[in-house]
């Protein structure tokens, strides 16, 4: 008889060497004990490789080649033999009772995917780490549809996520055509399954917020990309699996709304791209908001508003870097 552990616990690493001991010593400290830590370094160039090795056979390690943090969950995934898996981002941090309530919680709900509150953890201008936002938020707050609701505006970070293996099964893998947004997608296609969710409340995950901005906000251009695709990938997904009603229809708009707008500014040719698979959803589409540029669009229609709502952003903008900036002195 083979004896597997309870938990797999899957920590991609990419020059991680900063934050890797802390986050594997909050799973050493686990009050569930009966687990395995695998972890994959993605092609690092610091001494993470090193740091590994120095756990000896407390983790099970592999090297490879750089190819992305989905790459490397899902090489992880591949030598995972727990019931239960656990991703768990290597600057992150687990909460020590995290995974008994979460494996608690699916055992006893027969669910699919355990979530939890998370807190952040912002780095300050001494380079350390102050604890933040606590993040409580349940998915049937944004829909009662789950694929709508983690379509569109519920995400919470790996570490505040434990799955059942059936369903990681039936995902199949971690989107590696997504490289910025595959997380919330990971956690979506569990949705997209038919998986079924449990909140496990109280904050059971730190969540690291660094100064350096993430990299949706370095490389905006290719976050936008990432929730385009995704958008494509899910309306496509909508028509074969069931149908797109009319909720789904209007999620669909709102996120090529927004990406819309991003590229009438900055990828003319894209945005007809965009605009043509909004008409395809809905020839008469106004977008939802903001609410004056819905105004605007009933009046000159929708493509010509967001030229108005461009020449006005950058007149405000020019405005802005024309005006003296004078010291404020008391008299």
């Amino acid at each position: 008889m083979i004896i597997r552990p309870l938990v797999s616990v899957i920590i991609p690493c990419y020059n991680a060497a900063s934050f890797l001991t802390e986050t594997l010593e909050s799973v050493f400290e686990q009050t569930l004990k009966d687990l395995e830590i695998i972890v994959i370094d993605d092609g690092s160039t610091d001494n993470t490789a090193t740091l590994i090795r120095s756990f000896g056979s407390r983790v099970k390690a592999e090297f490879t080649s750089n190819q992305g943090a989905s790459a490397a969950r899902n090489r992880g995934t591949e030598l995972a033999q727990g019931r239960f898996i656990q991703y768990l981002d290597a600057d992150d941090l687990l909460r020590v009772d995290a995974l008994e309530k979460r494996v608690n919680a699916l055992i006893n709900n027969d669910a699919d995917v355990a979530y939890s509150d998370w807190q952040r953890l912002e780095e300050g201008e001494d380079g350390k780490y102050h604890p933040g936002e606590v993040v409580a938020r349940r998915i049937e707050d944004i829909h009662a549809d789950p694929q709508i609701a983690l379509f569109t505006d519920f995400w919470a970070p790996p570490a505040a996520l434990l799955y059942h293996r059936r369903v990681v099964e039936k995902i199949g893998c971690w989107n590696e055509s997504l490289p910025i947004i595959q997380d919330a997608r990971f956690l979506l296609d569990a949705a997209l399954v038919g998986g079924n969710f449990i909140y496990v409340p109280g904050v059971q995950a730190d969540y690291r917020v660094h100064k350096k901005d993430s990299l949706s906000r370095r490389n905006p251009a290719k976050f936008v990309l990432d929730c385009f695709n995704n958008a494509c990938q899910v309306e496509d997904f909508w028509k074969v699996n069931g149908s797109i009603t009319p909720e789904r229809r209007s999620a669909l708009e709102k996120t090529y709304g927004q990406v819309a707008r991003f590229y009438f500014e900055h990828d003319r040719l894209k945005f007809k791209e965009v605009l043509a698979k909004i008409h395809d959803l809905n020839p008469n589409y106004l977008p939802s908001s903001p609410r004056t540029l819905r105004q605007i669009s009933q009046w000159f229609g929708y493509e010509q508003a967001e030229a108005i709502a461009l020449n006005y952003r950058r007149i405000k903008k020019m405005i802005h870097s024309l005006t003296p900036k004078f010291p404020i002195t008391s008299t």
